[in-house]
């Protein structure tokens, strides 16, 4: 059996990128491809075995490697060039355009989806924003531009023989924009690094990406109004000067951490407060994982990772004054770490790595079956 893995892009270790390195650790004999790849040798060998991906034209586009979503409306000619027709199973990892490679009826072709491209369905103004392309001419070529790979999108969807959904709340978004059932598998969390620690210290945490949509903005300036208690934020990007400039002197921004600094401060923070609406959330099972509470904003993939006044705390609006009432009542609550972690093993890689090979050994056994018969 000849297999094809295709990812939307390699440039940096997220969560898409955990759920190939355990991808890779079921069947490790993939041909990889994907638009761009620009790992580093770390990284590399962590989620490719260190191996590099097949990829297209825009890899030597010239600052492809600074900010490949530039290139966004020639993703699907791009994706589409790629000659898959001599594999007979090709898994996509998409969020964005890798399930619409196009395959023969002779293969079978099982997307795991993150979700449907974020930026062209639910956060269209937000990225439009982000861009600053919401305005005038420019404005108006960019919402084209969506509006054509919306359609290029549906219609590719259909080169998917099954989906497989991060979680109910993406499984139901594929419902609506491509209408296609899927099944649900919660992608791997690694339970083992981030180890229970029952000893906390006097200080909140959060991390991610510092772009608009994750909200950091929104956790800041509930903790300004909240002078007496410490805010440890980590992460890197857009928002992080703007985020420097309004931070008061009972919060402070590392900026990237490494993987152990993460684990480090998850393991002794009070709690990991989160804002963003997020389609699975890999990061508040990892501290959970850790034995420490998590704060959350009541929609999307938090709400399959987080039990009420057992593992967490949430707050219902994308606000400063929701998310300053969420950490005063959390204050006055009282949970139990070791009960914390024993609920993320649920989200364990192993779970994932089984009910992985489970699904796509079985339908591609009924697929070869079915040649047979035809």
């Amino acid at each position: 059996m000849k297999k094809a893995l295709i990812n939307d892009w390699y440039y940096v270790n997220g969560g898409a990128e955990k759920v190939i390195h355990s991808i890779n650790s079921i069947w490790n004999n993939f041909d990889h491809f994907a638009l761009i790849d620009f790992l580093n040798d770390e990284d590399r060998n962590f989620i490719l075995n260190g191996k590099k991906a097949k990829t297209s034209f825009i890899q030597n586009l010239p600052t492809a490697k600074k900010n490949h979503r530039k290139f966004l409306q020639l993703f699907p000619l791009a994706i589409e060039q790629f000659d898959v027709s001599n594999y007979d199973l090709i898994i996509s990892s998409s969020s964005a355009v890798a399930k619409g490679v196009v395959t023969k009826q002779e293969q079978l072709h099982i997307c795991y989806c993150h979700s449907p491209m974020r930026y062209v369905w639910d956060l269209q103004e937000e990225y439009l924003q982000d861009a600053n392309l919401n305005k005038g001419i420019k404005g108006l070529y960019a919402k084209h531009v969506l509006n054509k790979i919306k359609k290029w999108d549906v219609a590719n969807s259909k080169n998917v023989d099954f989906f497989i959904a991060n979680s109910n709340h993406i499984a139901k978004r594929i419902k609506r924009i491509y209408n296609r059932e899927s099944i649900v598998i919660y992608p791997p969390v690694d339970v083992d690094f981030f180890q229970l620690e029952e000893q906390k210290q006097d200080y909140y945490f959060t991390a991610s990406r510092l772009v608009s949509y994750k909200k950091v903005r929104l956790i800041v300036e509930a903790f300004n109004e909240l002078p007496h208690l410490k805010l440890i934020v980590a992460g890197d990007g857009p928002e992080f000067k703007k985020l420097q400039k309004i931070a008061k002197s009972n919060i402070k921004l590392v900026g990237f951490v490494d993987y152990e600094t993460l684990k480090n401060y998850m393991q002794k923070a009070k709690a990991f407060v989160f804002a963003a609406q997020e389609d699975f959330g890999i990061i508040p099972v990892e501290a959970q994982a850790c034995g420490t509470p998590v704060i959350a904003f009541a929609k999307g993939g938090a709400l399959e990772t987080v039990v009420e006044n057992e593992t967490g705390i949430f707050f219902n609006d994308q606000s400063c004054k929701k998310i300053k009432e969420a950490i005063i009542a959390f204050e006055k609550t009282e949970f139990d770490p070791k009960k914390i972690r024993e609920h993320a093993m649920k989200f364990s890689k192993q779970r994932f790595e089984n009910e992985m090979k489970e699904f796509v050994e079985t339908k591609f056994k009924e697929h070869i079956k079915l040649l047979k018969k035809y």
